[in-house]
């Protein structure tokens, strides 16, 4: 225990911890709470915490993947399902962050405080967080690596040796910087801090000099032209009515399910062939499936409510001196108490919708104008791996001018000549897009390693007798774990569909798990700390909105894996066949 939990256990003796849920847990410390700070905005940037981190890892795959791949088909006429994912991760974040300010803890150990008690919620959540642990950023990541060494942009196939080696290597090296910097907190902060400055920088720069004002309303109202649906629309040149060889079938088109049911048309044929990635654009929007959750675990590190006497989790070089308590601490309920929780409540409220909101429309919004504005309309890449460069060439040629495309001899690859500037450009934005992406997959990485070194810290009884010093050690154990598990992945799972299956369980976990903070936050927390009825109807319809697309992907995309193994199976008994 922190000295500063031991003053506060003095100045609270007689206060005795309750100990509701689960026995199996350990009671909480008692202390005291300590008060908010004041906002001033002359001194603006003090207020900045764990959204500043959450923010920047929020334009991480849905942003940068998913986000323009839908875009360049359909424009910005479904991104109305982005801002329902947004939205109900905003009021995720702030009741997560509710449990913290009271107890100390992040959410997930509170999640295991509930009955039927720890075991039954490891097996359930080890499932449900079994998306983050898929490393399809590190794959993605590999692509606009891979073209800023070639010139080009890589091939799937000719350079998936390549891409193979590049993606492993740099999963490790993505996973050094949670072993230093004292707080693994303070390393990902600044990461995170650099990240959006040269990001968001760069797209606000093409935004304002080379973006039409057509793309950014398209975009914006985008976002509120809610019932949006993609449709299978047959082409008709001639406007005859019906369907004339040589027309072409399956054109891009979106029909309003509100319009199609005032004239008459009970449901338009729901155009199915990109289900799996609008449903990962819901997942990936904001932060998406458990990768949330960590903002509790950095409300608990910044000091906010009673994470100030709890503790944090160290890195293994540069923080022998930091300590985590194994238990949360809570505080008394008192008229004086009760009006530093209002502060502190406001507090996180604050920062979620003055910075981590706007963050998250802004970085889904930047990233889709790029394909909106540089690629043609009804744009639909054959190869969904290479989504991560997708834009670099038309932004290039957008600034500087056309490249010229000299093609190979022999089998040889094509080569690119391109003008200086437009080499600038196009090296620029796959800068970016790695910056995005090789982030992301840090801050996931070290998401997925807090969520279970810190429940394991409090659930497991061994782990209790650790000193307070060793929890270092702990998560440098499941980050050496999680990089083995993370290359086997790599090395035998294709990108594109680590990233579809990544959206499906990120919606399932997303979803259960709102429903879940309602339950722990209106029967953990005492009375007059607790969301009020509309906060927790809101948290329901979010996971239920969650589950629901977790559903649809699911009956979408299972059948054309299970299709797809198939033919491989077929294709490898052909193989073998003897002549």
């Amino acid at each position: 225990m922190t000295d500063s939990s031991a003053t506060s256990v003095a100045t609270a003796e007689e206060f005795i911890p309750p100990h509701p849920g689960s026995q199996e847990m350990p009671r909480w410390d008692g202390g005291e709470l300590p008060d908010a700070p004041v906002f001033q905005w002359r001194n603006w940037t003090a207020f900045i915490g764990p959204s500043m981190v959450m923010a920047a890892a929020a334009i991480g795959g849905g942003e940068w993947l998913t986000g323009p791949l839908v875009t360049a088909k359909y424009g910005g006429a479904l991104l109305w399902l982005s801002t329902l994912s947004i939205l109900g991760q905003v009021v995720y974040n702030i009741e997560i962050s509710r449990y913290t300010l009271y107890t100390g803890e992040p959410i997930f150990t509170g999640k295991f405080r509930t009955l039927p008690g720890p075991m039954f919620w490891l097996a359930i959540y080890l499932v449900l967080d079994f998306g983050s642990l898929l490393p399809y950023l590190a794959s993605n990541a590999a692509i606009p690596a891979a073209a800023l060494y070639l010139g080009r942009l890589p091939n799937s196939s000719a350079d998936a040796s390549l891409l193979q080696w590049l993606s492993c290597f740099l999963f490790i090296i993505l996973l050094l910087p949670l072993t230093i910097g004292g707080k693994i907190y303070n390393s990902l902060k600044a990461i995170m801090t650099f990240k959006l400055v040269v990001v968001m920088g760069f797209l606000v720069f093409l935004a304002v000099f080379y973006s039409k004002t057509d793309t950014w309303t398209e975009i914006a109202s985008g976002f509120v032209k809610f019932g949006n649906v993609p449709v299978i629309a047959d082409e008709d040149t001639n406007g005859n009515g019906k369907q004339d060889e040589g027309e072409k079938k399956h054109i891009a088109k979106v029909e309003n399910i509100a319009s199609s049911w005032s004239q008459g048309r009970l449901f338009p044929r729901l155009d199915l062939s990109m289900i799996g990635i609008l449903v990962s654009m819901i997942a990936i929007s904001g932060n998406g499936g458990l990768t949330n959750t960590p903002i509790s675990n950095f409300t608990r590190e910044q000091g906010w409510g009673m994470g100030r006497h709890v503790g944090a989790i160290p890195s293994i070089v540069g923080g022998h001196a930091i300590e985590l308590s194994h238990v949360g601490m809570v505080f008394k309920v008192t008229k004086e108490s009760l009006q530093r929780w209002t502060r502190w409540v406001k507090h996180v409220e604050r920062e979620q919708f003055w910075l981590w909101m706007p963050a998250c429309f802004l970085g889904l919004a930047l990233p889709s104008m790029l394909s909106v504005q540089f690629l043609p309309r009804g744009t639909e890449l054959k190869d969904k791996y290479t989504a991560a460069a997708m834009t670099a060439d038309g932004v290039g040629q957008a600034v500087g001018g056309k490249a010229e495309i000299i093609e190979g001899t022999d089998g040889a690859p094509a080569t690119v000549r391109r003008p200086l500037l437009n080499k600038t450009f196009w090296c620029m934005t796959l800068f970016c897009g790695f910056l995005v992406l090789a982030t992301s997959m840090a801050s996931t990485a070290d998401g997925v390693l807090r969520r279970w070194v810190d429940v394991c810290w409090t659930a497991l009884p061994f782990l209790r007798k650790w000193d307070t010093k060793h929890i270092g050690k702990l998560y440098f154990t499941v980050l050496c774990i999680y990089a083995a598990l993370g290359l086997f992945m790599l090395w035998f799972v294709k990108g594109d569909v680590l990233l579809i299956f990544s959206g499906m369980i990120y919606n399932y976990a997303l979803g259960f798990s709102s429903l879940h903070v309602a339950v722990i936050n209106s029967v953990l927390l005492p009375p007059e700390l607790r969301p009020t009825i509309r906060r927790r109807l809101m948290l329901v319809m979010g996971g239920l909105f969650f589950t629901a697309a977790a559903v649809i992907s699911t009956v979408v995309e299972v059948p054309k894996l299970i299709s797809e193994i198939q033919k491989l199976n077929a294709s490898a008994a052909a193989e073998v066949k003897p002549n």
